[in-house]
């Protein structure tokens, strides 16, 4: 049985599955969603410790709507993107931990998983 259960919003492919293996390599189960609507089906089919998102999404999507439903939940999260900078001031107060890329996936889930201890240990 994993320890934990790992939200992954990432809309690049070779990033989710990346990130989905080294998850599972520290024993997580990792729940994928490349875009919103999988996301929040995941965040209402499953129970999530934690989640690492992907800031901007293909369609203008990005992950607010994500954040805000784990931050409702007291779920905590990262934010892993190449482009922080551009984003807009709702992203940047989101107040979460960020992440640049590029960011090995090993350190990607080992941060997430910082952050659940951190949280979970307060």
């Amino acid at each position: 049985m994993p320890e934990h259960s790992i939200l992954l919003l990432e809309d690049e492919p070779l990033i989710l599955m990346d990130l989905e293996f080294a998850a599972e390599d520290k024993g997580c189960r990792a729940y994928c969603a490349s875009g919103i609507e999988a996301a929040m089906k995941h965040l209402e089919e499953a129970e999530i410790d934690v989640a690492v998102l992907d800031v901007t999404l293909k369609g203008r999507e990005n992950c607010v709507p994500v954040a805000e439903e784990l931050d409702r939940r007291g779920i905590p999260y990262l934010l892993h993107s190449g482009d922080l900078n551009r984003a807009d001031e709702t992203v940047r107060n989101l107040g979460a931990k960020h992440l640049p890329k590029p960011a090995d996936s090993d350190v990607v889930i080992e941060t997430a998983l910082g952050i659940l201890k951190e949280t979970t240990s307060a």
